[in-house]
């Protein structure tokens, strides 16, 4: 399963939820159940947990992730920021030593960050559960005949979005859920692909988010740079 997002890409989910969801066109509306669980309150709370809860072992992820990298660097001979097909197969060789520190390191990874994706899973997995009654909420109230995946819908106008409406029914029927999973509980195939998939949401609206600070960090510069025009000197 992959990684968590810090909580700050919630905020971008803001931008990715804000499409208009007024009645749905003809009884026919669009959904998708990933970005309706990403943008819910309860999964934001159980993030925030989360974070809190394991905060020691997100600092000790980034501490893996840094040496990662220096590792990976090893292999980029070429020093373009990039691994081309010749640096891609010496990387590969199974004698390489810096291999063989990457498998270790990539397994000490992936043990510090099990217990977090499985605190994530059970909570998207209880909301889950309550997301079929959601969009039933919303089907009987709005006079919906039909919801199709917005991934599978080649155009659908503003109207037929029914993301935020559906977010407004589960975030009232569940607005937080625990992150403590039961002794020995493990998420079956559809939660581990549901998780998958929200975590995909999240990575979008982070980057969303990255981009557009970006750009507003290029922008304010121009916007402070003083006047270049000579100043008038006196008679």
């Amino acid at each position: 399963m992959k990684r968590l997002l810090s909580t700050a890409a919630a905020l971008a989910l803001a931008t990715t939820l804000a499409t208009p969801a007024s009645a749905q066109v003809s009884g026919i509306g669009v959904a998708e159940p990933a970005v309706i669980v990403a943008g819910s309150q309860a999964l934001s709370g159980a993030y925030t947990q989360i974070s809190t809860m394991y905060a020691a072992q997100r600092t000790q992820l980034n501490q893996l992730d840094q040496q990662r990298v220096a590792l990976i660097k090893k292999f980029d001979t070429n020093n373009d920021g990039q691994l081309d097909q010749a640096e891609q197969k010496a990387a590969q060789v199974e004698t390489n030593p810096t291999r063989k520190q990457l498998e270790t390191l990539d397994q000490q990874i992936s043990t510090v960050q099990q217990p977090i994706n499985l605190a994530a899973a059970y909570a998207v997995s209880q909301i889950a559960q309550q997301l079929g009654a959601a969009v039933q909420q919303v089907v009987s109230a709005g006079g919906v005949q039909l919801i199709l995946p917005s991934n599978d819908v080649l155009y659908a106008a503003d109207a037929a979005n029914l993301n935020q409406k559906i977010v407004t029914a589960l975030n009232t029927r569940l607005p937080q859920v625990s992150i403590t999973p039961p002794a020995g509980w493990q998420p079956d195939q559809s939660t581990i692909q549901l998780f998958q998939d929200v975590q995909q949401v999240r990575l979008a609206a982070a980057q969303q988010m990255a981009a557009q600070q970006q750009q507003a960090g290029a922008a304010k510069p121009a916007a402070q740079a003083p006047a270049t025009t000579a100043p008038v000197k006196g008679r």
